[in-house]
């Protein structure tokens, strides 16, 4: 898969028509685009787009590749806008980090904001575990993070954005599919996949509910990221605990169903060094109300 697939894929979706994609945006036959889209799709191993009589229209699978596919082509154009400003530095320059899985929700809201007041500054991003954050955060390296509340690094402050529920993520065909919601004691016996330590904090949130609950559950796997609980769920027919925000990355094989009662939260903070005295830092901590309700409304 290259980057020129996705690029044709994104172009292709937003207009709507192979025909006009083709001709409009990207400035080649319509056949070779088709025959660009077949390659993606053979790669993939999922239908993308269904040709209509007045256009095409997007999968289910489709949808959801459209979301990553953007995603990835942002990172691209932003790693070598990196590159550039590293090699001629000119402006004022700020990094942000988020963890991984947030950035379509955070990013485009953090970034209006500073880009609207601070028109000549540079932004740079990096996406990471939570720990990884935390530690850029700790030596300088990263002036703001949407992370988790990491513990022993007095250094650091947090301002919570959201608290998120957790959700169990399970087959799409699995018994417990068939509730409204489920409780712990429900699938106590099917194949556990937990949090690895590279999330250390919702680790010890699930661990927590868990014990509260009252259930004894040993893991048969451990995922180290999203992408790959997804995985791991999708192919032992096992299930798992995971933030609601997971549920905007779930394949079709892969569904969601809420926990019954007081489900259990995990914070994302926005955290900082406290000795940072960067006023384009004092400017989004300043308008951290504006940036929840810009990427609340964005999910009502």
């Amino acid at each position: 898969m290259e980057l020129r697939h996705l690029r044709y894929f994104v172009a292709i979706a937003e207009a709507g028509s192979l025909t006009l994609a083709a001709a409009r945006k990207l400035h080649t036959s319509q056949p070779s685009l088709s025959r660009q889209v077949r390659d993606l799709e053979d790669e993939v191993g999922a239908q993308l787009l269904t040709r209509r009589a007045r256009g095409i229209e997007l999968t289910p699978a489709g949808r959801t590749f459209l979301d990553h596919a953007r995603l990835v082509l942002s990172q691209v154009d932003a790693a070598s806008e990196a590159a550039r400003r590293v090699a001629h530095p000119s402006k004022p320059c700020f990094t942000m980090g988020f963890l991984t899985g947030h950035e379509l929700k955070w990013m485009p809201e953090a970034l209006r904001i500073l880009r609207d007041e601070l028109p000549n500054i540079d932004v740079m991003v990096s996406s990471q575990y939570s720990p990884l954050l935390a530690d850029g955060l700790s030596k300088g390296k990263i002036d703001a993070a949407f992370l988790r509340r990491e513990r022993g690094m007095p250094e650091l402050a947090y301002r919570v954005l959201v608290k998120e529920p957790l959700m169990l993520i399970l087959p799409s065909d699995h018994r417990l599919a068939a509730l409204k919601a489920v409780s712990p004691k429900d699938f106590v016996g099917e194949t556990f996949v937990a949090v690895s330590n590279t999330a250390p904090v919702l680790r010890a949130v699930i661990d927590k509910y868990l014990k509260r609950s009252g259930v004894s559950i040993t893991p048969e796997h451990e995922a180290d990221h999203l992408a790959m609980g997804m995985s791991l769920i999708a192919s032992t027919g096992g299930v798992g605990l995971l933030p609601a925000y997971a549920q905007n990355f779930l394949p079709s094989s892969v569904t969601s169903r809420p926990l019954k009662g007081d489900a259990p939260t995990v914070d994302l903070v926005l955290g900082y060094k406290k000795s940072n005295q960067s006023p384009i830092l004092k400017l989004l901590l300043s308008k951290v109300d504006e940036l929840v309700d810009r990427a609340s409304s964005k999910t009502r």
